[in-house]
């Protein structure tokens, strides 16, 4: 059994790990608020430009961008977006649990694939696994700008542009709120079905013409959308590492809660193993 002082030395260890965790809960509280606005307010852009963009890709014989054609997929790219650090829960083993999943399934040998990593956890995954990474960044701000990212981005798209890849798949944690997030992937390149929810497209006058302005704009829009995933993919990080913060900091309660019922315990047995040697002493001098 073990002694007060033992007791005692792990609660206020406990204690201490609890303020600790509390916050850091806070912290990440404070950078979701934040990280949420920025993920929502791109929303409009993006559905703007998706807007735009498909209304000229459908307009007629001018969709001729490579971009927007499917050819024989010889080689995919995995573009996946994870943290730099971890005590995020779930966050960062979802996502590389799908995609090391996909992976394993779909290809036969590592020639057929390359993976764009995003975070240094992510990067460490695939490294230690050696397998092939074409791109990779880290130490990404909390609340990034599009131009922190944009060398990353514009080398992707250009990659499939070049024929370096066939295919280009996101992997990246989507939130729902701020104790849900599920795992999300979105197969961007080719942009095949661009306007997936058969919406009403706006009519616009263009100029010089739409297919110079397509030039322009696909690259843009494709950039845009793996932006748009990493905002949400930090949303959904912040969310995680708040909720795994709390969960820490609940089960340090209840753990000083128990500590502290087997220290009165121990120190009750104490006391009564003390009277009973005083009575037995005195019974003995009788």
């Amino acid at each position: 059994m073990a002694s007060l002082r033992d007791i005692q030395n792990r609660i206020n260890s406990t204690k201490k790990t609890k303020q600790i965790t509390n916050a850091m809960q806070m912290v990440s509280a404070s950078k979701l608020n934040k990280a949420e606005q920025n993920a929502k307010s791109f929303v409009p852009y993006s559905e703007k430009i998706q807007e735009v963009v498909a209304s000229i890709a459908n307009g007629g014989d001018v969709a001729s961008h490579p971009m927007l054609q499917a050819r024989e997929v010889k080689k995919t790219a995995y573009f996946v977006i994870t943290s730099d650090r971890g005590l995020a829960g779930a966050y960062n083993s979802s996502i590389l649990r799908a995609v090391y999943r996909d992976i394993q399934q779909r290809h036969q040998s590592k020639d057929e694939y390359v993976v764009i990593a995003v975070g240094r956890v992510g990067r460490d995954f695939f490294a230690k696994r050696n397998m092939p990474i074409a791109r990779e960044i880290t130490g990404l701000a909390d609340q990034p700008n599009f131009a922190d990212i944009k060398d990353l981005t514009s080398e992707t798209v250009q990659m499939y542009i070049d024929e370096e890849i066939d295919e280009l798949n996101i992997y990246y944690n989507h939130y729902v709120s701020a104790i849900s997030q599920e795992v999300s992937t979105t197969k961007l390149l080719p942009l095949t079905n661009i306007n997936p929810e058969g919406k009403q497209l706006s009519s616009y006058e263009y100029e010089p013409n739409q297919e110079e302005i397509l030039e322009v704009l696909l690259p843009q829009y494709a950039e845009s959308v793996l932006y748009g995933a990493l905002l949400d993919g930090k949303a959904s990080e912040h969310a995680a590492r708040m909720t795994a913060m709390q969960s820490a900091t609940d089960n340090a309660n209840d753990l000083i809660d128990e500590l502290s019922l087997s220290y009165n315990r121990a120190r009750q047995a104490a006391i009564t193993q003390e009277i009973t040697e005083i009575v037995g002493g005195a019974a003995a001098q009788e």
